[in-house]
């Protein structure tokens, strides 16, 4: 069996100009806030990336870099400027932070309605609560490409190894409420290869380089590889074995240019909802 290589880039391409089109139609210019805090050279790229983009789909992106230095309380003072600022409709503070600055703390700053990563408390409740508002980027883009490859959840097993709060919780909510029988599995899960080996849809979220072999995916599966880990090579690679992975699956997502072009698509879209949601009330 050869996999379909999903392609998160044509997927992704198409969501954008869904967001242009609609952003075009609104009326108004929905404003992106991203905050990056330091030098680190790929959340850089990462908000260079999201910054042409928006600029691409309508969106008025600001961008505001604060030096590595910054205090925490000088963070906070940014954001609340922001929350109050009636231009900026979404708000995105790249992580990583440096050190000396709560992640915790900087989220639940962010107005929960301009929090277009859909970290805040509230979102993270409202997501588990089944009543999804602005919902994180990566699990929201991994439902969407699913739905465009005609892959459907209900009913379907789904291994999600890896429980981070931005990924591996998220999507297992999703994955829930679109009717999927849900198994989140982590380093601590006895027989992990064997967890895997019954999913219909694995979702890899460990940031371990190639951490799942061929003999960990049941033929036919779907596999969405969510890791981007650079080795010592310089070679960019999944959290899964790609190669050997594709000669079992029904599909892979490669790395790169496949989850990653979804999550800076929903990215969009959750600006675009959240600017439509401020000004409906």
């Amino acid at each position: 069996m050869t996999a379909r290589i999903i392609d998160g880039k044509a997927i992704a391409a198409a969501l954008r100009a869904d967001v242009a089109a609609k952003v075009a139609a609104a009326g108004f210019t929905p404003g992106l806030a991203v905050v990056l805090v330091g030098e680190d050279p790929a959340s850089a790229v990462y908000v260079r990336t999201k910054d042409r983009a928006a600029r691409e789909a309508g969106i008025a992106a600001r961008t505001i870099r604060l030096p590595a230095g910054t205090s925490q309380a000088d963070l906070l003072a940014t954001i609340r400027a922001l929350n109050e600022d009636p231009a900026i409709d979404g708000i995105l503070v790249q992580l990583p932070l440096p050190p000396g600055i709560a992640p915790e703390a900087v989220i639940e700053a962010i107005d929960p309605d301009k929090d277009v990563d859909g970290f805040h408390p509230v979102n993270v409740g409202h997501l588990a609560d089944g009543r999804p508002t602005l919902v994180p980027c990566t699990p929201l883009g991994i439902m969407k490409m699913l739905r465009a490859i005609g892959v459907t959840a209900s009913g379907a097993r789904a291994v999600v190894v890896g429980r981070s709060a931005i990924v591996g919780r998220p999507m297992a909510r999703l994955l829930l409420s679109a009717d999927a029988t849900v198994t989140v599995a982590h380093s601590r899960t006895r027989d992990l290869p064997a967890e895997c080996r019954r999913a219909d849809i694995l979702i890899a979220a460990t940031g371990r380089p190639e951490l799942v072999r061929a003999d960990w995916v049941q033929p036919g599966a779907t596999v969405i590889d969510v890791g981007i880990n650079r080795l010592a090579d310089g070679r960019l690679v999944g959290d899964v074995a790609f190669d050997a992975c594709a000669a079992v699956a029904g599909a892979i997502t490669p790395v790169p240019g496949g989850v990653g072009p979804m999550t800076v698509a929903c990215l969009l879209e959750n600006t675009l909802t959240a600017a439509l949601h401020r000004r409906s009330r």
